[in-house]
């Protein structure tokens, strides 16, 4: 990369490194992404090994501003390039207005109008600006795509205009695994701390100063007031509402699954630790092991964990992977006012009996770190601790609903799990539990939890797993299939090489 590429700042590197042959960028106004693909559209074209540019803008000043950048840039890089040309571009029975830049290569860099049709005929690279402001972005995707056939590339750049724009649902379908393509996000926050000031107030020749960028960023937000966090912060607005609907969970919820409750009342924590083992063992064994024992022992299995204490439930949410792929949930556990130790002692008699056990995904936030970081100890890197953020909820709530609608995910046909997927909701474009608590069937408080759980077992049965089959399969009398116990003298879960030695394996 030319030294004077030295001026990009991290994520504009960011996108300019990126050399997938399709890549989108959901961005805030005016951090140069534009300006970036301008330089490398100069590169490639600058080079006979390269390829030609076609833009697509969506007005007739943003056509001639790309052209003009990348023609600074091929004099920036000491690239000959001829003259700016308007021209006109034969399409069908009508000519359309176009600015070009020639390349002593042979290459071109085009600025179109965003007709589809436009684009039939081409090849080479094709940058779609300001994606969500087109009539027809569907239209130019599919006539842009073609490109890849012969190697060429796709870039699509946008800031959000609105929660059911066809840009934003593009967005939602890749980070849903819909579609296979680079994502990249840049909002204006991100944007001023890899540098934006700094760079804006050098251009400016302005002497940077804490002061300064905290004055500038509060001017820049004011400006833009109620449509900062869809300007700004890539929060397309409008965004509302249910994130799942009742009858698309429903349709996924299976009969026979059984969800099994268990609540203890406040003075159990009091009693004596062997009464509350006592109890808490003879729970398990009387409605637990059940259940575990029905579990297919030839699939795949693992699970999500959400924590709760006192206000809210700690569900535990097991997941099989069927040879098809779907994900089938074969019980569900919900603990109300459990106390601690009682919980991780169910939590390790349940997944020290789960077949071919792969990994774990547990909430990790508040005291729920004690109960994820005894299990990662007990099992390995196998256990994830999450800590729920918006960013976690951004990247992942867009897979789990893509599983209710390809039919990849099972759950147990049951009011009160029905009740807690109906309570996530979109706020500021991003899919979690909102404020308000929900009175179960029992008319007791929920808050989401058994939701989380699947989403966090779904999470988990898309992890990269070194290994399946880590610990064999507890039988119904404590051994496992070989017939060696499966805990150590310290009651820790042990790998089979430790149990038979390394030629187990």
């Amino acid at each position: 990369m030319p030294d004077s590429l030295s001026i990009l700042l991290p994520y504009q590197r960011r996108w300019m490194a990126d050399t997938s042959q399709v890549k989108v960028c959901e961005k805030s106004r005016r951090v140069g992404i534009t300006w970036t693909e301008a330089a490398d559209c100069a590169l490639s074209a600058a080079s006979r090994a390269g390829m030609d540019t076609w833009y697509i803008g969506y007005n007739r000043e943003m056509a001639l501003e790309f052209v003009e950048t990348a023609a600074k840039w091929s004099r920036r890089f000491n690239k000959a390039a001829r003259a700016i040309e308007e021209i006109a571009v034969a399409d069908e029975s009508r000519d359309i207005q176009a600015y070009r830049v020639r390349f002593a290569s042979g290459r071109k860099i085009v600025a179109l109008s965003s007709r589809p049709s436009n684009l039939r005929g081409k090849q080479g690279c094709a940058v779609i600006d300001e994606a969500a402001f087109h009539d027809d972005l569907a239209g130019l995707l599919k006539a842009a795509l073609a490109f890849t056939m012969w190697g060429g590339r796709v870039r699509v750049i946008s800031t959000h205009n609105g929660a059911d724009n066809p840009f934003n649902e593009l967005v939602t379908d890749i980070r849903a695994g819909r579609r296979p393509y680079s994502l990249h996000r840049v909002t204006f926050d991100d944007a001023v701390a890899e540098g934006l000031y700094r760079k804006i107030a050098a251009e400016r020749g302005i002497e940077w100063a804490v002061e300064g960028e905290a004055a500038w960023k509060r001017e820049i937000v004011e400006f833009y007031g109620e449509n900062g966090e869809e300007e700004l912060n890539c929060v397309p607005r409008a965004s509302g509402g249910s994130f799942l609907s009742s009858v698309l969970v429903e349709s996924r919820m299976r009969e026979g699954v059984p969800v099994i409750r268990w609540e203890t009342p406040t003075e159990f924590a009091e009693r004596p630790e062997a009464v509350r083992r006592a109890e808490t063992e003879a729970f398990l064994e009387d409605r637990v092991r059940p259940a575990l024992d029905a579990i297919n022992p030839a699939l795949p299995t693992c699970f999500g964990e959400d924590f709760g204490r006192l206000g809210d439930l700690t569900v535990i949410w097991p997941l099989q992977m069927g040879a098809d792929l779907v994900r089938r949930t074969p019980l569900v556990i919900e603990l109300r006012n459990v106390p601690f130790r009682q919980q991780e002692q169910i939590l390790f008699y349940v997944v020290d009996r789960m077949p071919r056990f792969i990994g774990g995904a547990m909430d990790a936030r508040g005291n729920g770190q004690y109960l994820a970081e005894t299990a990662r100890q007990r099992y390995g890197a196998r256990i994830a601790p999450v800590m729920l953020s918006v960013e976690w909820y951004r990247e992942n709530m867009p897979r789990f609903k893509a599983a209710f609608e390809d039919g990849t995910l099972e759950l147990p046909r049951d009011v009160d799990i029905l009740l807690d997927h109906r309570a996530l909701v979109i706020e500021q474009g991003v899919a979690r539990i909102g404020e308000r608590r929900m009175r179960g069937s029992d008319q007791k408080a929920r808050h989401g939890d058994s939701a989380i759980a699947a989403a966090l077992a779904y999470y988990a049965s898309r992890m990269d797993h070194a290994e399946i089959d880590y610990r064999p399969a507890v039988t119904r009398r404590g051994r496992d299939l070989f017939g060696a116990a499966p805990e150590d003298e310290e009651g820790l879960a042990m790998p089979r090489a430790k149990l038979f030695g390394r030629g187990a394996w």
